[in-house]
């Protein structure tokens, strides 16, 4: 719970810091950022390193209950941590799905007891995610639930999302939207144009996700609330939602990596670690995301975690289940394709990581601020490799498996404790092989 970080580059955009600072720790709280601090702690040698608020994620599936074969709470926080996430919030579509308080108390309790990291559930919208009846709302957020959303499915009733952004304005949460008009989708398993006429595939239109964006914020702005729309994809949400915040409406959003980093062109491999819902899109809506995160209508990065078992993944592009793993790459695809290729500064991207999250959903962390939770992730940007399985995380449907990478998390600090440390797991890979070596013989 205490721990004293010396030499480090620190990096927090909420304090608008970049210099070499020290970082003090103590009872589980940034306790002091200075220069050359004094204290009897523990100390971590961040020498070369980049030290930052922990990263939060906003969009992760744990898969716990009902899909362990998938992931559990504990090793999707173990990835998470691995990762560099030091919080992420855990969707409702389990089996059952977190739909009355029982679901929430039991991924609370789990995460207590075998999380890695700070687990925040968030609750269904609708009953079964059926899009008919109101969850009980205020029962869920007394139960834990930071937020709302029936993710994996839109809300199509438009009268029941009305209700919820308005009782969740009352109780303080946002509505989480998986913004896709399934009536436009036709059982489609890819970006509708170009590549899908040329691979044969069922087209998923832009508008499939634009009519339903520009129908929730008209909602939004009807009843103040705030709304918060999942992993946007196409040009023309990205424009819907900035004009929507010039004209003082509260509705903020979230990109994933993939989006940003790939485009519909790389399904030509037929890889089913490329099917995701919403689908990798065309080179125009790829721009318009970049330049989304650069005007600063983007308020976060989240990695939409989304593991399936080989098996499932295993099949004809058509027949796979949409997902892909995203907590143990996000950071370095986002530092490649964003600061490396100069669309941002690293003071914006930490900000898309870890500030702009937690202030998104009011969270603890994303800031060194004295007094904050002490939560810190801290970063090696030289470090070079390839992305591959086994990942740390369960599953292994990763869009960029056999990538070059660089940058990434060395280590991942959760309330003053070291969660996470790279230099332990990569001194321990080695005598590991040379024991199973030596099994061998």
């Amino acid at each position: 719970m205490n721990l004293l970080i010396i030499n480090g580059r620190v990096v927090d955009p909420s304090q608008k810091l970049d210099a070499k600072l020290d970082v003090l720790i103590e009872d589980g709280r940034i306790a002091r950022v200075d220069k050359k601090i004094k204290s009897g702690v523990d100390v971590f040698d961040a020498a070369g390193l980049v030290v930052t608020p922990g990263f939060v994620d906003l969009h992760t599936h744990l898969r716990e209950p009902g899909q362990e074969h998938k992931e559990t709470i504990a090793t999707a926080t173990r990835a998470a941590v691995a990762g560099g996430y030091s919080a992420v919030c855990a969707m409702a579509n389990t089996v059952p799905p977190n739909d009355e308080r029982a679901v929430t108390e039991m991924v609370v309790a789990e995460a207590a007891r075998h999380g890695a990291c700070r687990v925040y559930p968030i609750g269904a919208v609708s009953r079964g995610l059926k899009g008919e009846e109101l969850a009980e709302l205020a029962d869920l957020h007394t139960a834990g639930c930071v937020a709302v959303s029936d993710d994996g499915k839109p809300v199509w009733n438009a009268q029941l999302m009305r209700r919820a952004l308005e009782y969740c304005s009352m109780l303080g949460i946002p509505v989480i939207a998986h913004e896709e008009d399934a009536n436009l989708n036709e059982g489609g398993v890819m970006h509708e144009g170009y590549y899908s006429t040329l691979l044969g595939l069922a087209g998923i239109p832009a508008a499939s996700e634009e009519t339903l964006v520009a129908r929730d914020v008209i909602l939004a702005r009807l009843t103040g609330a705030h709304l918060h729309i999942a992993h946007m994809s196409t040009a023309g949400a990205i424009e819907v939602v900035r004009r929507a915040r010039r004209a003082g409406v509260n509705v903020t959003c979230e990109v994933t990596p993939h989006h940003l980093a790939l485009t519909d062109q790389s399904v030509q491999s037929f890889s089913t670690n490329l099917k995701m819902n919403p689908p990798l899109r065309s080179k125009e809506h790829r721009q318009a995301i970049l330049e989304g995160i650069a005007d600063g209508t983007v308020d976060a990065i989240a990695t939409d975690h989304a593991p399936h078992h080989f098996d499932e993944k295993n099949v004809e592009f058509d027949l796979a289940p949409f997902g892909v793993i995203g907590l143990e790459t996000a950071f370095p695809v986002c530092y490649d394709r964003l600061v490396r290729k100069k669309v941002i500064a690293l003071g914006r991207l930490i900000d898309l990581f870890s500030c702009g999250p937690a202030r998104v959903f009011n969270l603890p962390g994303g800031s060194l601020r004295q007094g904050s939770v002490g939560d810190v992730t801290i970063l090696d940007l030289e470090a070079q490799y390839e992305a591959a399985a086994p990942f740390v995380s369960k599953a292994s449907n990763s869009a960029f498996i056999g990538e070059k990478l660089q940058g990434r998390a060395v280590a991942t600090i959760v309330g003053g404790e070291l969660r996470y440390d790279r230099r332990v797991h990569a001194a321990a890979a080695p005598a590991k092989s040379a024991a199973k070596k030596k099994s061998k013989r």
